[in-house]
Parts: structure tokens; sequence; C-alpha cells
């Protein structure tokens, strides 16, 4: 080999965004204004360029996968002459906070639906298997919520095998963002959709490796049959969080029942200055310990710029 020539042994294809764009060929599928503003988060930029440019092609690959993984399935069925279940192709999605993991969750749920092979897609959020409020208090964590300790990995991985092992009827607790705490009581029914979507910050985490519990031994994404991580420079993520967070005293915060209440009424400088004590003291060290190191355990990396929207697209080769 000529010393002076470096191998490129990256796990990855690296797409600009016009290259990727071309991906798309003649899938001409679109979403509404309606449909787009439905979906939207609440600072982030999401138009019909790309939606066209960016989510398309990306939904063409998730149909294409989808496709395979299910005939697959069914071969190996027939090979073990066990009688077919329908189980559901998962997704997971992670990424920090204010990086826009939500919008894109409910873009793909959008356009997937559309595909005649799976029209039911359904979206679950891991906020609901957070440990309630009052036992993150019990353990001392509440500044921690979100980090990987504040979930109920077992509940959640149990959840997981229920709807991969095809089971007709499962629950996956419900969390407000209201009230900034899991809904006593109240589930969300997955009756075995085509495509189940999971979307959270830490989707993406090792299995753990202490104690005696088998399932210390899997991770979430052991279950995933397609994952995605939303990556962009922490300053502007930063910039994001801080926007977000501004907005959200002329909204949701202004509700009555709202944890933030209290917050509706800050001056620009002062919700500025309480953001960032949030970002610095939870979200920075989230994203730095447990968050981003996971970011190349994905099949796909979408890479944002500082205006919000996608400009690099790195996919796992095959």
């Amino acid at each position: 080999m000529n010393k002076g020539v470096v191998e490129n042994i990256s796990p990855f294809m690296t797409f600009s965004r016009a290259e990727w764009a071309a991906l798309r060929e003649s899938y001409s599928m679109k979403m509404d204004p309606e449909e787009i503003q439905q979906v939207k988060g609440l600072n982030d930029v999401l138009n019909m360029e790309e939606i066209a440019d960016i989510y398309l092609p990306l939904t063409r690959l998730i149909h294409l996968h989808a496709d395979a993984s299910q005939e697959l399935y069914r071969s190996r069925s027939i090979f073990l002459k066990k009688q077919e279940k329908k189980v559901p192709y998962i997704i997971g999605i992670a990424g920090s906070v204010a990086v826009g993991k939500s919008t894109l969750a409910r873009v793909l749920r959008t356009l997937l639906s559309k595909w005649d092979l799976h029209p039911r897609v359904d979206l679950v959020t891991t906020d609901g298997f957070l440990y309630p409020n009052a036992e993150l208090e019990r353990r001392g964590i509440m500044d921690k919520k979100g980090f990987p300790e504040s979930f109920n990995v077992a509940a959640l991985l149990r959840f997981l095998e229920e709807v991969k092992s095809g089971k007709p009827r499962v629950e996956a607790p419900v969390y407000s963002h209201i009230t900034y705490d899991v809904k006593p009581g109240e589930a969300q029914v997955v009756e075995q959709p085509d495509i189940v979507i999971l979307e959270g910050i830490n989707v993406l985490q090792p299995p753990r490796h202490k104690g005696a519990d088998p399932e210390e031994g899997v991770s979430v994404s052991d279950y995933f049959d397609f994952s995605i991580y939303v990556d962009a420079d922490e300053e502007d993520v930063f910039s994001w969080y801080i926007e977000r967070f501004k907005k959200l005293r002329e909204t949701a915060f202004r509700n009555p029942d709202s944890y933030f209440r209290k917050y509706a009424d800050l001056s620009d400088e002062e919700a500025e200055a309480f953001a960032a004590g949030v970002w610095n003291r939870i979200n920075h060290p989230n994203l730095v310990e447990n968050i981003r190191p996971t970011k190349n355990r994905a099949d796909l990396i979408l890479r944002k710029g500082g205006h919000h929207l996608v400009n690099q697209i790195k996919m796992r080769k095959i």
C-alpha cells in the first residue's frame, strides 16, 4: 500500500445536502402547510424545501429498510415453521435537548404513514419512562432529570420487548410537559402498528454492566431496526435552548397548571440567565457525558447548521 495514501476506515458514508437531496429520485410525497405547522417544534425551522431535500430521501431509505426487514422476518418464519406474527419495525431517534428530535419524529410519522405498506405509525417518547418527580426527589436526582439514571429503564425494556414480540396491546406511560411529571394512571396504547418511532435523548445508551440483573446486559437500542442521531454544534443547541425557553414564557408557561408558571413573567435578561443556568447545570453535562458519546452508535446522523437546517448526513455503511 502507498504509505502516502490514508485509507478511509470510517464506518459512515458522508453526504452533502445536495448529494442527499438527489437520492429522493421521483419520490414526490408532500406535506401541506397545515401538516407542517402541526409537526413543527416551537423554534424549529421546517419548510417544504427541508422536507423535500432531507426528510423525503430519509423516508424512502427507511421504507426500503422496513420492507426488507419484514420480508426477512416472513422468510425466517417459514424456515422455522412458526406462525408469523405482526412485529412492528422500530426506529430510535436520539440527540440533545432542543436539537429538534421531536420535530423529526413527527415528520417521519406523517410521511411514513403515507406509504401503502405501513400506514400505521405510532410515536412514543421516553419522557413517559422517567421516574415520577416524587421518586426523583426521593433518590436525590431531581437535578439529573434526563440523565440515564432518571429513567425506569427496566420498564422501557419491557415495553420494547412486548412490542417486538408482537403482543397485541402494549401500554406506555404518558408524560406532561405542563406539569413536568408523569401522568398517573394514564397510558398510551400501542396495538401492533407497522412502525414504532421511539424518541428520546438517551435511547442509544449502551447496556449497563453492573450487578447480576440480566436486563443490565441489554440496551434499549438492541430493539431498534434503525436509529438516527440529530447532531449540531453545542453553541447552536445552547442558543436554540435559550430561544425556546424565552418563547415558552408566552405559551406553555402561561398555563395555570404549568410547573414553570412562575417563570412566565421573567424579562428577557432574567429568562436568558435562568435558562443558561439550567443548561450549564443539567443539559450540558448530560450532553457531554451521556448523549453525545452515543452518536456513532446510530445508523444515520443528521447534522444541523446554525440555521436549524440539515447540512450533512452520515449513513452507516452496510
